[in-house]
Parts: C-alpha cells; sequence; structure tokens
C-alpha cells in the first residue's frame, strides 16, 4: 500500500466538507485568503459570505484549475 492512500495517509482521514459540524459557518481567515489567491488566478470572483464547506470545495476546484493542486 501506498504512503499516500495508505489508512494513516491524511487523505483517508479527511471528512468530505458537507459532513463538518461547522461547515456552515462564515469561512476562516485562511480559507478566505487562500481562496482569494487562487480565484485571482483563476480569473473568478468568490462570495464574501462563503462558508467553510464551500470555501474548502472551491479550494479543491480552484487548486485544480490553476494547477495548485499537483
Amino acid at each position: 500500500m501506498s504512503e499516500s492512500t495508505g489508512p494513516d495517509s491524511a487523505r483517508s482521514t479527511e471528512k468530505d466538507p458537507s459532513d463538518w459540524v461547522t461547515g456552515d459557518e462564515p469561512a476562516t481567515g485562511a480559507q478566505k485568503s487562500y481562496l482569494g489567491t487562487l480565484a485571482r488566478e483563476a480569473g473568478e470572483d468568490v462570495p464574501e459570505d462563503i462558508s467553510k464547506a464551500d470555501a474548502s470545495r472551491k479550494i479543491d476546484e480552484l487548486r485544480e484549475e490553476t494547477g495548485r493542486g499537483q
């Protein structure tokens, strides 16, 4: 089993953002900052009142789109 996909990998312990207890809370400052950087690179706008869960999903999407997710 490879290290990046084994049972102790970070990926295997991540919860889906829709399952987060605090997912409906406003995005954190760090999320907003990183999301802003990615959105500028992708030429997209992000709502200021985005939730933690939506910010996480959008970060994943934009990381893939901008090539930062590799």
